[in-house]
């Protein structure tokens, strides 16, 4: 999972990071009219805002996103404090909403929240047709054999099954393994949908991953 953290205060945004980075990535941004672009990549599943940001605040970065269809959970982070600014967050959409200073523990509290509210919890095994992904240790099983994944192995499988059936764009694959801010580029994907490929014949599944020519890639019944 990808969280995008819109705080222009690079100190705090670090310090957020380091502690969601245990279950999360994430991806920082220290502009409003950046953020609001970043949103509708459909690469996060998750944003933590603050309204007080260069370029276009947070409340009419958040308005703006959920007019445009953009329905991810949002956490305001803010040091605003007032019921009229609490009122007002909450009725331009947002999901929920923390004043600074705040604890890290309700933080990540928050987060997990959010997430599991959404219905976006990973579980530690994902099952698709007679394939088993483990999260607990990056494994891939099949019928009768089982095969250990790289982490961005594991993070592509794991994104192609949470989306079964669904199209996953390479933007979308390259923003939510590699970063937003990475050199990857398609032909990294096309390397490691090889790879994966390549193990799920081994394990003689009865999934594939097919490709839509220029959309991206599924997970499908054989």
């Amino acid at each position: 999972m990808r969280i995008l953290i819109i705080e222009d205060n690079r100190r705090l945004a670090e310090s957020i990071r380091d502690i969601l980075k245990h279950w999360y990535d994430c991806d920082i941004c220290e502009d409003g009219v950046q953020g609001a672009a970043m949103l509708q990549t459909g690469a996060y599943d998750m944003a933590i805002l603050d309204l007080m940001l260069p370029g276009k605040d947070g409340i009419s970065l958040l308005k703006e996103a959920r007019r445009r269809g953009c329905f991810l959970p949002v956490l305001i982070l803010t040091a605003k404090s007032e019921l009229e600014d609490r009122v007002l967050g909450l009725e331009s959409g947002a999901d929920y909403y923390l004043t600074k200073p705040f604890d890290m523990q309700e933080l990540t509290a928050v987060v997990k929240s959010l997430l599991r509210r959404r219905g976006e919890i990973v579980p530690d095994d994902l099952s698709y047709g007679n394939i088993t992904l483990s999260q607990t240790d990056y494994s891939l099983r099949g019928p009768e054999k089982q095969i250990s994944l790289g982490k961005k192995e594991y993070d592509v499988m794991r994104i192609l099954m949470v989306n079964r059936e669904q199209v996953v764009s390479k933007e979308t694959l390259i923003t939510k393994v590699w970063g937003s801010d990475t050199d990857a580029v398609e032909n990294n994907v096309e390397v490691y949908i090889s790879f994966l490929r390549k193990k799920l014949d081994f394990l003689g599944a009865d999934i594939g991953i097919v490709t839509s020519r220029r959309l991206g890639y599924r997970i499908v019944r054989k």
